[in-house]
Formats: structure tokens, sequence, C-alpha cells
């Protein structure tokens, strides 16, 4: 039902009005900030402060592009700002009666970049302005710069500007400003601090004349704009000018000039607060005192700008009616003029295009002919470029009443949806919107309840709707000329709800799963039950395993690892959707460890690390490891039982030295325990000495000499290796005196005769035993006495006397008891009893003939004399007792010379019969005995085909001719031989027989099971390796496989088994085995197929021949229902994320190879060059396609390779992918060594760092004394660059001072610093100084003269000669070994540089370092006496005697010319042309070409031809200079070795360290050739070289371009930076690659000083050496 009216009072003129209460235009309460700045990194958020009728929605616009859509969000917010997000911002807020614009916020993002990274080189004239430009780096704001040159701040001054771009402006240049200068930016937002990359700069064309250069403004002022309110503005001009003390820079404002606000020598004018007044064009002049030149100016304009303000706004609301016009006020002022801009509801009004809109000449807007779509909020903008302000009006168009044009309609809603009931209306004003539902408000324009909100277009959603919510609702729209309404009835559903949702459950492979899906609902609706897995719906009709319930619950039987997923019960009804999930998890036995790898601790001893890699936990938790263990091939024990499931590492300690172990595990999980783990590589433990002595020592006296000791071994788990002997200890018990030693080397004996002992003795006695590793311990003393002997002394004073006819009577007296030898137990009074009968006769002859002896009892050898020879005797000898004779023995003996070593035994047989598998009966004929009887016989065999001869047995009788054979292998191939022994010695060996092979036997051991797979879902593959050949015994025929299924451990229970024997009295309970037969005996796998799925099965196999099967193989179980995948992941791609870390991705292997659901990845990987050494594997156990390998080594080349896993196992690995770790800061260098160490200076070399960890740019060496110096601590930089060298000399330090160096190497980053200490000599036990040296100088060299000193704790090994120029120049060495028995040393002045004295001092060394300096001599001129044929008076000399030739040559041919009436004049003055050059002719020709040169090739000297040009030396040629090394102190110049320069004006151009520095050959001199040098004619085709030799303009100096020093000898080839200031201080010259000159033997005198060496460089410091590939010198 529709109701409509109006108000009759309403009117159509243009008013103002105020709206219906219920509705108020959008305002902001608040303007944001015009600008705001935050950090990098930093957190933002915008907020819209804005007010009116809801609802309200926002939206973000960002450099007008839209940032969000509309939304009740008024925040905006950046988790994380960077410099991308800064630019304007600006929030749209909107409700029903229209949009509004808010004012722009500039956000400003404070961060700072890097500088650029090359290093730059610019010149600049003498005299001119040097414009160095701070090099770019990208920051916010603009960062506060410090220029520095060499280490130190650079201040501005009169010479020096500074400009507000940071421009260095150095004016006025001279030499001393060239350099390297750079940058030092700090960010006052962010306090980031970085260091730029130096700019080079070099001063040209300098030693030319100063002339006056006119003045030049080389930064002329800028135009410049600022805002009012600004607190200062500063306008700069920088000029040029020589002399610059004379210019003068004056500032003037539209010609006026100005006196205040000047500063930095006039170069800059800062007005404070500007005004308006102080716009206008500012000039700056710059002219030269008392000069003619005309002054320059240039000038700029300042602008003062003001920010817009209104002058008239329009009112709030305005009230207009249809068809009528209507003005909108807006009046605005600024410095420039602002420009006004109209906006209708946060659009721009397009004043051009619409017909009906007029923008008015002072900024108000005039619309013509009113439409009801006019109504909105309009908005004025007023710009410039000092800022924006906006206002706003709220303009109605009336005389319309409400209508609604799409009411609400009836509709129908589940608990808990949304739904929006539709309202839209038209009118003018715009209608506001009234919701009831009965008698109650829901929303309005100033009212809402929850769950009630009313939309921009009027409508009315209700979200969530409630069952209450059923009812009519009513909108009601209201306006000045009436209201209209409308209804609609609602009907709400109780919502279709999972109350009993299927929970998360874990069950064991093969059984059921149930999941339940109860469900509430309307009792209007039906309901349908959906299951889906993983998001795809089950096919419960296809799937005989999967059922599904009329209640909705879902019941899967034989579960196995594909059922594993995400369940989801979906119900479908019209009452509502409703779903729920759990997690299915199929639990199954877990698989074996992996990669268990036993190695010896290097911590402890007696034991073994062991590590492995965490398996597939079977889908449960592991609730332990079970470590087994096998020592020495013994059968496998438990040796840890439970193992803490977290762990993958484990030390087993306490085992026994010298023993072997093997290892392996299995993982348990509340279903149970897993396969075993391959296992280990067998490790064996290091031997140790015993650590028990042998046991049961037991010793008891033998004879009155000797007593027999008798042991057993240690104990086997003490002997810790294999014995190889005793030791055995004894001595005298209770005396003082020491242990006697026997050794048995043979661990198999086990007692020993101690001989040669003292009678009737008590001895102490221990037993060691020993193996490799040493001796172990002694076992307990045990005494033992010698047996009593023979009294050594008979009685005394013996008499007999008869007493009667049958006795007689003796007495005597006893002997000492010290001769006894025993305890006396009576005497004996001896008779003649006969105890050996021994007869002997011819073997032909009768027993009657027999010759008989009869021997005493102690008797133990007979000899038979009056033989006759060449016979036979039988010999024949028995012993008698108290009870008669005993039995006799016999042998035959051939008395003859000639015996003999037997002949060997006949070759021996073996009869097929008696050939067994492991043994033969051999049999043979014996040879003649060589005349003397046969001991014993020996049987060797030997392997065929390839064996060696080895010894079965030696011990067999010497009147056998047979003999089993035993210990021998089946089915093998073998030889014998035989040979026998008597007293003369061995026999030849037999004849071998002929060969035979054993029969053979059953198989001694199964074939080793590799591994076995699953290979389909009914299948798997057996993988085995067959026993050695010598363990098959035979041929081998095939291998037998059995198998059978298993039951799980937790869910065995009772089986019936009937035994229908009713006499049976066993019965097998385990199931049988099934078998199959392989008959192809190279086989090495096989698939084992037709087996049940979802079974385990224990598989065995054996081997067998003709003869048997062999022993069965240790059970492999096996999982039967998943394949490994067959194909190996694809696209591994590997990208280094870090110096630690790469970034592993990959795509899982094709669907159908993966054979079953992939439950992980195995991720190996290793560095490409040690991939024994460095393989490892990280294993994922969720199918992931991406991993981050960390913590490996920075710059390193890996290889990773890629293989996915399922239930049955490891797939194949994916082909090796290539990545590198990107570069990281090297580790720190290695050792820190010092060398050379005397009072001043030291050699310093470090190592490269272990780890580089990137290339290696270069080091930077540090160093500082520990405690100040003369109250200064200066700390020194160096930064060399390149990765060698690895050393430095350091020259400038201070007698007996510590100093701390410390070195760091670089990549892109410097690492971590190593650090050491050194502190100068003379160190402890030094030599002292010597005396002080006396300088003899002659023409070319010098001879230096001292005596020895203190030579300290140690004999003197050689002593050093330093030199240094006499104006305060640093110490060198300028001679390194001279033999400490010389006092004096000569050496030509060539190695010195010409005109500069010299000091000079001695340094004695001996062991304990570098000694103290000799005091310094007194200083010597390095100048070289001029040779006798260049004095005045030897040229004055030659002049006359020529003169005097000459006027005799005259008169001479006067005399002839007469008396030839000659009438031709003689010209004698080209006579003289042709005599000798002198001097000044010599200098004509260095200025003529070196043509002349070759045509006049005279010996001339060197020095006086081609090195002195009036007394002045010439520019040496370029020489590479070490330029890597950069100091960061004014005092570099301490580091130049001794370099000479040529005037205080030169500088020098560093340049980078060459690998190639020339040959040293090419510096050779040959002592014995002193002739003068001449010119070969390479450098006649070069050009180049004219010039370089011509002689010097007289005043002109040219600069020396580079600088050389070279390293002492037996230093490693060392180059320090040349420096501009070492031209202020003499210097040693030392040529390239020469060597400081090592006598070898005491110096020659003065005389012999024509064979010194002197190298070609040394021709001065003005000659010119040829580069390297051309002929020098000679």
């Amino acid at each position: 039902m529709v109701r409509v009216g109006k108000d009759p009072g309403a009117s159509l003129g243009i008013k103002e009005m105020v709206p219906p209460l219920n509705d108020v235009a959008p305002y902001f309460k608040t303007e944001p900030v015009r600008t705001q700045v935050h950090l990098e990194g930093n957190r933002l958020v915008l907020t819209c402060m804005a007010e009116g009728s809801w609802p309200l929605e926002f939206k973000w616009l960002h450099n007008k592009q839209e940032l969000t859509k509309f939304s009740l969000e008024y925040r905006y917010m950046i988790t994380s700002l960077d410099r991308t997000h800064a630019g304007f911002y600006r929030c749209v807020v909107r409700n029903r009666m229209g949009a509004l614009l808010q004012r722009q916020t500039e956000v400003q993002v404070a961060y700072m970049g890097s500088f650029e990274e090359s290093e730059k080189r610019q010149s600049v004239s003498h005299g001119e302005a040097a414009v160095i430009r701070a090099p770019r780096i990208a920051s916010f704001p603009q960062p506060q710069v410090t220029w520095f040159r060499d280490g130190r701040k650079i201040p501005p001054s009169s010479r020096i500007a500074i400009t507000l771009e940071n421009t260095l402006v150095i004016l006025s240049t001279v030499a001393p400003d060239a350099g390297r200068y750079y940058v030092q930016a700090v960010n006052d937002k962010n306090g980031d601090n970085k260091t730029s990359q130096p700019v080079t700069l070099a001063v040209e064309n300098v030693g030319g004349p100063a002339d006056p250069i006119a003045p030049s403004i080389i930064i002329p002022p800028k135009n410049t704009s600022v805002v009012v309110g600004t607190s200062e503005v500063t306008l700069e001009c920088v000029a040029n000018a020589r002399p610059l003390i004379k210019l003068h820079i004056i500032w003037k404002k539209d010609g006026i000039l100005l006196s205040g606000g000047i500063s930095d020598f006039n170069r800059r004018l800062t007005i404070p607060n500007p005004t308006s007044s102080d716009a206008g064009y500012y000039e700056c002049q710059a002219a030269l005192h008392s000069s003619s030149v005309p002054a320059v100016v240039r000038g700029a304009y300042l602008s003062v700008l003001e920010p817009p303000q209104f002058t008239k706004e329009p009112a709030r609301h305005i009230t207009a009616e249809m068809e009528k016009v209507v003005d909108i006020p807006c009046r605005a002022k600024g410095v420039p003029p602002p420009s006004i801009t109209w906006y209708k509801d946060a659009a721009v009004v397009e004043v051009e295009r619409l017909s009906r809109f007029r923008l008015r000449g002072d900024g108000g807007l005039q619309i013509s002919g009113l439409v009801p779509d006019d109504t909105g909020m309009f908005q004025c903008f007023a710009r410039n470029a000092a800022g924006e302000v906006q206002t706003s009006t709220y303009l109605a168009v009336t005389s319309i009443a409400p209508n609604i044009t799409r009411g609400p309609l009836d509709s129908t809603v589940i608990d808990g949806m949304s739904v929006v009931l539709a309202c839209e209306t038209s009118g003018a004003p715009r209608p506001a919107i009234t919701w009831q539902k009965g008698e109650r408000i829901l929303a309005s324009g100033s009212i809402q309840l929850p769950r009630f909100t009313l939309l921009e277009s009027g409508s009315l959603l209700v979200s969530p709707t409630h069952i209450s919510d059923a009812g009519t609702y009513t909108c009601l729209a209201t306006n000045s000329r009436g209201v209209d309404e409308a209804s609609a009835d609602l009907v709400v559903w109780a919502r279709t709800r999972i109350t009993k949702p299927p929970q998360d459950q874990s069950v064991i492979k093969g059984t059921q799963a149930s999941m339940v899906c109860g469900v509430t609902h309307d009792p209007r609706v039906t309901t349908r039950y959906v299951w889906e897995k993983d998001g795809t719906t089950l096919g419960v009709e296809s799937n005989p395993r999967i059922r599904l319930h009329k209640n909705g619950s879902l019941h899967i039987s034989q579960t196995w690892s594909g059922d594993i997923g995400t369940y989801t019960c979906r119900v479908l009804s019209a009452g509502g959707n409703d779903s729920r999930s759990a997690h299915l998890r199929v639990r199954q036995l877990p698989h074996a460890p992996e990669h268990p790898v036993a190695t010896l601790s290097t911590g402890e001893k007696r034991a073994i690390n062991l590590t492995w890699a965490k398996p597939f936990d079977g889908n449960s938790p592991l609730i332990r490891y079970i470590l087994e263990m096998s020592e020495n091939n013994a059968p496998w024990t438990v040796l840890l039982a439970s193992v803490d499931p977290d762990t993958t590492s484990v030390t087993v300690k306490d085992l026994v030295p010298a023993r072997s172990y093997q290892f392996r595990l299995c993982a348990v999980n509340d279903v149970g325990k897993g396969q075993f783990s391959k296992d280990t590589e067998r490790v064996s433990l290091p031997e140790e000495p015993p650590t028990a002595p042998p046991q049961n020592v037991i010793a008891s006296g033998r004879t009155n000499q000797s007593i027999m000791i008798q042991w057993q071994p240690p104990p086997e788990s003490h002997q810790n290796g294999l014995l190889k002997g005793y030791i055995i200890r004894y001595c005298l018990a209770g005396l003082p005196v020491g242990y006697q030693f026997k050794n048995i080397t043979d661990a198999d004996i086990n007692n020993l005769l101690l001989e040669e002992l003292i009678i009737w003795t008590n001895y102490e006695i221990e037993v060691a035993a020993y193996n490799s590793a040493g001796l172990g311990i002694y076992s307990s003393k045990v005494t033992e006495w010698t047996l009593q002997g023979v009294p050594t002394v008979p009685p005394s004073n013996v008499q007999a006397e008869a007493t009667n006819s049958t006795a007689i009577r003796f007495t005597w007296n006893a002997p000492s008891p010290q001769f006894i030898n025993g305890i006396n137990q009576g005497y004996k009074v001896p008779g003649a009893f006969p105890t050996y009968q021994i007869t002997h006769r011819l073997n032909a002859t009768t027993a009657n003939t027999a010759t008989v002896e009869v021997l005493a009892p102690s008797a133990r050898q007979y000899t038979a004399t009056g033989l006759k020879p060449e016979a036979v005797y039988l010999f024949r000898i028995t012993a008698q007792t108290r009870k008669g004779w005993g039995e006799a023995a016999e042998a035959l003996v051939v008395t003859t010379e000639k015996r003999d070593r037997p002949q060997p035994p006949s070759k021996p047989v073996v009869q097929q019969e008696d050939v067994k598998a492991r043994s033969v009966f051999l049999s043979w004929e014996p040879g003649s005995d060589g005349l003397s009887p046969v001991r014993y016989y020996t049987v060797q065999m030997r392997e065929l085909p390839s064996g060696r001869w080895v010894l079965h047995s030696a011990s067999i009788s010497h009147n056998a001719s047979s003999f089993v054979v035993d210990r021998l292998k089946p089915f093998t191939s073998y030889k014998f031989r035989v040979k026998a022994t008597n007293d003369i010695g061995d026999s030849e060996f037999s004849e071998e027989s002929e060969s035979l092979t054993t029969l053979q036997a059953a198989p001694d051991e199964a074939p080793t099971i590799l591994s076995v797979l699953p290979h389909t879902t009914t299948s798997v593959l057996i993988r085995w390796q067959p026993p050695a050949e010598d363990k098959i015994n035979g041929i081998l025929l095939g291998f037998r496989i059995r198998y059978r299924e298993l039951l799980y451990e937790g869910l065995r229970g009772f089986t019936l088994r009937g035994v229908h024997n009713p006499g049976a009295k066993w019965a097998e309970l385990t199931s049988l085995y099934s078998t199959r037969n392989l008959s192809r005996p190279s086989l090495t796998q096989y698939e084992l197929d037709n087996l049940n799925k979802h079974r385990r099965y224990e598989i065995r196999m054996s081997v067998y021949n003709a003869v048997g099967e062999g022993p069965s193989s240790p059970p492999q179980e096996v999982f039967v229902g998943e394949a490994v995948p067959t194909a190996a992941p694809r696209n591994v791609v590997v990208h280094g994320a870090t110096a630690t870390q790469l970034d592993v991705m990959w795509e899982p292997p094709p669907l159908e190879s993966q054979n079953g659901d992939i439950q992980g990845y195995k991720i190996y990987f290793w560095e490409a060059q040690r991939r024994n050494l460095t393989e490892r594997v990280k294993t994922l156990f969720l199918p992931e396609n991406s991993v981050k390998l960390k913590n490996l080594t920075g710059y390193t080349a890996y290889m990773v390779s890629v293989a996915a896993f399922n239930a049955a196992g490891d797939g194949p690995r994916s082909t090796p992918t290539r990545g590198q770790t990107q570069q990281a800061a090297p580790s720190a260098p290695g050792s820190v060594k010092f060398s050379e160490l005397t009072t001043t200076s030291v050699n310093v070399s470090w190592e490269a760092p272990k780890f580089p960890n990137g290339v290696l740019e270069g080091y930077r060496l540090v160093y500082e004394p520990c405690t100040p110096v003369d109250g200064v601590s200066k700390i020194v930089t160096v930064d060399v660059k390149g990765s060698s060298p690895l050393w430095l000399k350091v020259k400038d330090l201070v007698e007996g001072m510590t100093y701390r160096f410390r070195i760091r190497a670089k990549t892109f980053t410097y690492g971590p610093e190593i650090e050491a200490n050194v502190t100068t000599g003379p160190g402890e036990g030094a030599p002292g100084p010597p005396g002080m040296p006396i300088i003899v100088r002659y023409s070319s060299a010098i001879a230096i003269h001292w005596s020895s000193g203190d030579p300290g704790k140690g004999p003197i090994t050689r002593y050093v000669l330093e030199a240094r120029p006499s104006d305060e120049g640093l110490w060198d060495i300028l001679i390194k070994d001279i033999p400490k028995e010389v006092t004096s040393y000569t050496f030509s002045m060539d190695i010195l540089k010409p005109g500069v004295s010299y000091d000079f001092r001695v340094i004695a060394v001996n062991d304990y370092g570098f000694g103290t300096p000799s005091s310094p001599s007194q200083s010597v001129p390095a100048q070289k006496a001029n040779p006798f044929y260049e004095e005045w008076w030897f040229l004055v000399v030659i002049a006359l005697v020529g003169l005097i030739f000459i006027l005799l040559l005259v008169f001479v041919l006067i005399i002839r010319g007469q008396s030839k009436k000659y009438t031709k004049k003689t010209d004698s003055g080209n006579n003289a042309k042709s005599g000798a050059l002198g001097h000044g002719e010599m200098l004509s020709l260095d200025e003529s070409s070196f043509p002349a040169l070759e045509l006049n090739n005279r010996r001339l000297s060197v020095k006086n031809s081609f090195c002195r040009k009036n007394g002045l030396y010439t520019r040496s040629p370029p020489r590479p200079s070490p330029g890597s090394l950069h100091y960061s102190d004014e005092d570099v110049t301490k580091y130049n070795d001794l370099i000479p320069a040529e005037s205080s004006s030169l500088t020098e151009k560093p340049s980078e360290i060459s690998d190639s520095q020339g040959s040293d050959s090419e510096y050779e001199a040959d002592p014995s050739h002193q002739k003068a040098h001449s010119f070969v004619n390479h450098y006649i085709s070069d050009p180049t070289y004219y010039n370089s030799w011509r002689r010097q303009q007289k005043g002109i100096s040219r600069a020396q371009a580079y600088s050389y020093t070279e390293s002492d000898p037996g230093e490693p080839d060392h180059a320090t930076l040349a420096n501009s200031n070492s031209t202020q201080q003499g210097s040693l010259f030392r040529p390239k690659a020469s060597r400081t000159p090592t006598p070898q033997n005491p110096p020659n005198p003065p005389s012999q000083q024509s064979a010194l060496y002197r190298p070609p460089s040394s021709l001065a410091p003005g000659s010119r050496a040829p580069i390297a590939g051309f002929s020098s010198f000679v």
C-alpha cells in the first residue's frame, strides 16, 4: 500500500533550508597535515575523519589512482613502508546525500640507498676551479654531506666552497690539490651513514706561468621559490679568479647593494623569514681588486609564495527549486593567484562540456535549469604552488514528492543468511528513508540497530537473519513534499546444520574407518548427503570398500595409505547447505631409518658416532628407535632398546678396542616395529695395549738352574687387539736388584723355561702381554725357587774304619751350608751299579759276535770305535733297574762318510674314489733315505689355477706312505707334493701330483638381499647379490625364493589349526613358505608377483647347486599394495637466495608414474667439488614443491637432486641441478706473522681467509700504538686491493712501542678481523749497538767501517746497513745480509740518488732479532767525483796540445807548399773536425737523433754523453707504481720507499699493482763488462723516443709521472704507495727488480770498484730505460 502527502507551505524560490533531521550530508571534522615524513619500514596509518548520516563509506586514492573500493573502513594502513609508497593521498567519503573529496596529504618516505660503486676521475687545469660533484645517492631527504680528502675532513675556506647541492668547488687549483676525494653522507631522518667511492682529481699543466685568470662565476644563483612562513632562504654564488686573494663578491637586489645576510666568504646570501617584500631579482657580482678586468654578474629571481585563502565561501546547505538558476559562491586569494576547480560528489565538474554549468569570474559556480540529479555535494578547491584549500555545500533541488520506484518483495531466507529488502526512491529533495517492523524503527539516517543496515540506495540489509526476524517490513520515504511507503513479508527457515560432525581419525592400515555426519534441519525441507575426499566427490557406487549409511555416516574398510586425506560431509537442502571436514590418518609401520653412517668418535676413546636420517613415520609419531649391533661378525644383538625418536645420532661408548662393529636401526611407532635399516659399514676400533694381565700365572722349578713359567692369555675382552707376544720380567726376590726381561714374540706360546738361574734361589716373576699398540699390565708377582743342586763341596775329614767282616764305619765333617745348594737330605756312600747296556754287531753276523758295553746311569751318549768302513751295523741298547732289564731299542747304522739328504718320494697318487668334497687320500712311495733315517714327511698343496704352494702338514710319521689331506675347499682344483726329512736335511719335493678337483658340496652362504621394494600393487621387486664364488661350492644352478604372508603384531589373534594325525607329537604353527625356483644363475633381480594387496610379506632367499641348497638369507619384510614412484620430479630449479641459502623448486612426477599418493620428497645436495664429503639429504614429509636449503657455505656451487616417495618407498632421483650460493663476508685472515722487526719497521704478513666466501677484493690493515705516543694515538688504515700481496712493510714505528695490528678481508663487504700485537725492537737478548760508522768516500763508491758491539745473548749472525736522507727521511734497509765476520762494507753510489746527502747506521742481528742501531754516521753526499778527463785542467791541456799540433801541421804544409809551389791554401779547420770530440761536442750529440749516434759509433761514456746534461739528469721513463694501497693518514708519505724526486713541484700519478713487473734478467749486470754504452736501433722505429731524450728547457721541470720502490731481497714483491709529499724528503733510489747487493767476499779496495754491481736503472734518475721486450744498455 502506498500513501502520498505534500507540504502546502513549500515555495519555489531559492532559500537556505535545513534538510530532514534524518539525513546529514558528509563533512570532514579535521583536515590532514599537508606533509608528513615516515621512516622506511615503519607502519603508516591514514584516517579519514568524517561524519554524516549512516551509512558512511570511504575509499582512498594515491596519486589520483584508486587504492580501495568504497567500504565502511575509514582507515588505510601500510604495514611496512617503502620508497614506492611516497606520494599524495586523499580519501573520498560518501553517504546517500553525496560524496566529498578530502584535502590531499603528501607522504614522504625517509630512506637512503648506496653510492655509485665505480670510482671517478677528473682533471682540471692549474689555476682553474675544480667542480667535484658529490657521487649520486638515492636518499630522502637530501643527506647532509661531509667532504674528505685522504681521511681528513675538508672545511669550507677561501679556496674551498661546498654548495647547497653538496658540490665541492676548489678555487684556483694548485698541484697539491690533486688527490682522492670522497664524501660521507648522513640521513638525519633515519641516521643512515654511507661513504662514497673516491673521486680522483688530477691537476694538469702544472709548472706553467701563474698568469692572472679573469673572474668567472662557477656556481651561479638559481631561481628560487619559497612559501611564506619558511624560516630562511639562501642564495649562493661561487666565483673563481687568479689571484684568488683579490677576488671580491658583492650582492644586489633589484640593483641595490646588499650588506646584511652575506656569509661564507661572500658566497652566500641568507634571507630570514622571507615575506612578499623580499621577492625580487638578486645579482651576484665578482670582480678583481686593482684590475682592469671587467666584473662578471649573474642573477636569479626569488619568489615568495602564499597559500590560498578563501575570501568567500558557500553556505553549508543550499536549497533551490527545479528549473531555476542557482549561484554557489567561492572566492580565494594567494600568491600566485589560485585556480578554482569545482567537484560534484567527488567528481570534477567539466564546465566546458556542460552547458548548464558556468564558472564565474570570481570563482563561483552558476547552474541553470536545475534538475533533481543536481542534488548533491558541491566542493570548491583553490590551488596554487603553495598548497590547496577546499570548501563544500549541499545543494537540494526541491518540488517533487517522494516516490518509491522499486519497493520490497516478499522473501524467504535461511536462518543466518543475509537478505536485502529493496526500497529505491525518487523525489526532490532526495527522500529520507526509514524502515520499520511494526511500530519498531529498524534503520534510518540517524538510527541503526544491530544487524539492520540502511544502504545508500535506501534498501535494508538484514545480516544475519534470525528466526525472530520473520514478519512484515515497511519502507517510509519522506521529504518536504510528502511521504510514500511500501511493505513486504519476510519468512525465515531454520538452517540445516551438521550437529554431529565427523571427527579426525587415525586407524591402522587394513582396518575399518567410520565417520558420522549427524544433521538437524527444518522439518519442511529434505536433505541429501555428499561425501568428498580432498575436494573430489567419492564414488561410493564404484568402490566396494566404501559404504554410505542412510544416516549420512561413511564406512571405509581395508584402509590403506591411499585413503589418507581430508573427508568432507556436505549436506544439501532447501534450508541451507552445511559441510564439515575431518582428517583420516592411516597408520602403518614406519620405514627403515635412512643413510646410517658409523664413524669413529674424535672426542672419545672406544666410541663410535652413529648418524641416520629420520624415516617416514608411518603417519604415526615415532615412539623410539631400536639399535642393534654386530661385533666381529657375530649375530645381531640389541644394544639400545629405546633411543629417543627425536634424535638422529647417538654415540656408542665402552666398546672393545681392535674389534669391528656394524650397526642397524629400526623405528617403532604405535603400530609396531618397522624394518631395519641397511647395515652400516663395518668400523674397526684402533688397538690399545691390553688392559688385563695374563691369567693363571704359575711358576715351578724344573732344575736347579731353571724355572718353568706357564700362563694363560688375558681375557679376550681385555686383549684390545691381536696379541703379538709376552714380556716376562724376573729378579731375585727380596733383593734390591734390577729386572731381567724375556720377550716371547709368538702369542701362541704360553710357557717359558727361565734358564741359567742361580741354584736354589727364590725369584719374583711377572708376565705381561703386548700387541701392536703397546705393552699391557703385568700380572701379580709369583715367587718360585730353583731346585736344589748337588753340593759343590764334599764332606771333609772322611774316615773309614772296618768294624767287622761285613761292616765299615764312616765318619766325616759336614760341608759349609752355602755350598750345599739345597736342604741337606743326608749323605750317600756311592758304589758302582751298572745301568745301561749297549751292544753292536755287523748286521750280517749273529748275536754271539756282538760287542757289549755297560754305561753309567748318567750316560746319554756312546761312541763306538773300531768299526769297519762301509758296513751295516745293528745297534741295540737296554736299560736296567732293580727289577731287571727292559726292552731293547735297535737301529741299523751304515758306517760311511757318504750320508746325504734323502731322495724325494715318488709322485703322489690319489685314487678317484678317495676324492671327497673337503679331503683326499694321498699316497706315495718313499725314496732313498740317504743312509740316514727319515724323521718325518711334509705335504704341500696348491690351489689351481694361480694359487701358491702352501704347507698343509709337516709332522707326518717317518714310516708313513699315505696321508689324508683335509680342510680343502669343495669343487676346487688342487695339486700336491711331498718331501722327506732326515738328520742331514730336506729332500727335494716330489713331482707334483696330477691336478684333481674336489667334489661339490652344498653352498655355504646365502645371497645378500639388497632391497625388496613394491613394484606394483600386487608385486615386489627383489634385488640381491649372489654369494662369493668360493662359497657356492660348485656350479650355481639357480636361486630359491621363499615367501609367506605376515600378520600385524598388534592384530595377531588366535588361529585354529587342525592336526589330523592321532599319533602326531608336534605341529608347525607358522605359515608355510611358498617357493619360487629361479633356474637362471645370472639373475640379480626378480619381480615376485601374484601377491595379495595390503598385506605384509616375509621373504628369504637361498642358492642351490647339484648337491643341494645353501642356507637361507635373513628374512626381509615388505608391504604390498603400493609401489614406489617410477619417475623423478621434473623441472628442478635451484636459485641462490643468500650466502647461506638455496631455494629449490620442482614439479611433481607425472601422475601416471606416482603409483600412489606422494607423501614427501627427499632433497639430496652436495658441494659440486666434494660430493663424498659433503652430501646431505633433507626430507620433506609433505608433498610441497619447494624447499629452502640453509646453513650452506657462501659462494659455493652445489648440486641438488630431488626424489619423491610414497608409502612404498623412494622413487628415482632427478638429474643433479647446479646452483650457487651468493657471496658473503669472508672469514678472518689466517695467522699474522711479523718478520724483519727493527726499532722502527716491521714486515707484516698474513694468510688468506680459510673461507673466502666470494671473490676477494682486498684487505684492510689498521694499526695503532697500544699507548699514546707523545700524547697522540694515531690510527693508520691501509687498504690493499686484490688478493695479493699478503704482506706489508710498515716503517714509521717508534722504538720499544707495542702496536696492535688488525687485518680483515673483503669480498663485497668486510669480514671479521684478526688481531695481533708486536713490540718494536730491540728485543731482550738482541745485540747492542755497533760503533758509530766511519764513512770513506771514493769517486763512485762509499766504504763504511764500524766496530762490533755487545753480541747479546747469542752470537751475531749478520749485519744490516740502513740509510736515510739527511733531511729527516725514514730509515730504510740498504744492505740486508752483511757477513758476521766483516766490520766494513763498500757499495756503489749507483744505488743512491745523486745529489742527496745520506746518513748511515749499522744494526747487528742474532737469533734473538735485530739489535739496537748504531749512532748515525756523518752525512755523505751521493755525488760521484768527475773523472780526470772531465776536469777543466785536462781539457785545457788537450786544447793546448791540439793547438800546438795544428800550428805544426800548418807550418809543415806551408813549407811543403812553398817547395811544391802550391797556391791552394790548406784549411786546417777540417782536420780539427776529425780529431777527438770535446765535451761540448759530445753534448751536441744528444741534441741530434739516433741515426747520428749510430753513425758516430764511439766508445762514449754514458756518464758523459747520455746521462749528464749541463749537470742535470733527464727524466726517467714511467714505471709501474703500486697504487693498490690506500692510506687514510696525511702521513702516508712514510710508507714510501725512499723515492727520488726532481723537484718539490712534481706530482705523482698512482697506478694499480701490475702482476707483470718485467723480468729480472732485463737488469742483470756483468761485472766484467765495463764497455761504454751504445744504443741499439730498437729505438729508431719509435718516434716517441726521439723527443723523450731531448734536453729539457731550463727553468721548466717536468712532473715525475711515476715513482717506484723495490722490496728488499728475500721479501715478496711489494710496492708501496707513491705520494707527492715524498718529494719533500730525500730517499734512496732503488731500481726496479734490483736486489740489494749482498757481499759474498770481503769488499774490494777502492781500486777494484770497477766491478761493482751497476743496474741499468742506476744510470741516474733522469735516464730513460727501455720498455720490457726491448734490448737495454749493455
